[in-house]
């Protein structure tokens, strides 16, 4: 019988260490599926986080796409001006070109009375 006892002893030894085995192997596997849930609960902020922020860019790039737009039909707009501010220059040009014809022409003019009027017989 004491045979038995110490079987059973060594049994329920066994026993407990196995328990004991299972429960900190137990501990361990919760403890990395707790570990590796945390890693993937913060990977998921992370996302959100970085999607929030490029949803605010692609609000950006619309407005801006939207002033370009309007940049581009107000400078189509002032393309009719650029024209007539070209015509306007170059009809300037002719008209110092036409100036600058009539001043020679006033000051050849000029000279011929001049000369007309030294030549003129004083009685």
């Amino acid at each position: 019988m004491a045979d038995e006892k110490t079987k059973a002893a060594a049994r329920d030894e066994l026993a407990e260490s196995l328990a004991d085995l299972f429960t900190n192997i137990s501990t361990m596997v919760k403890g990395e599926l707790e570990g590796t849930n945390n890693q993937l609960l913060l990977l998921e902020k992370m996302n959100q986080k970085v999607a929030e922020e490029y949803n605010g860019y692609g609000d950006i790039a619309s407005g801006l796409r939207v002033f370009v737009e309007q940049l581009s039909a107000k400078n189509h707009g002032f393309a009719e001006y650029v024209q007539r501010i070209e015509k306007i220059d170059q009809q300037v040009t002719e008209f110092e070109t036409v100036i600058s014809m009539l001043d020679r022409y006033t000051s050849l003019l000029e000279r011929k009375v001049q000369s007309a009027c030294h030549k003129m017989p004083t009685t």
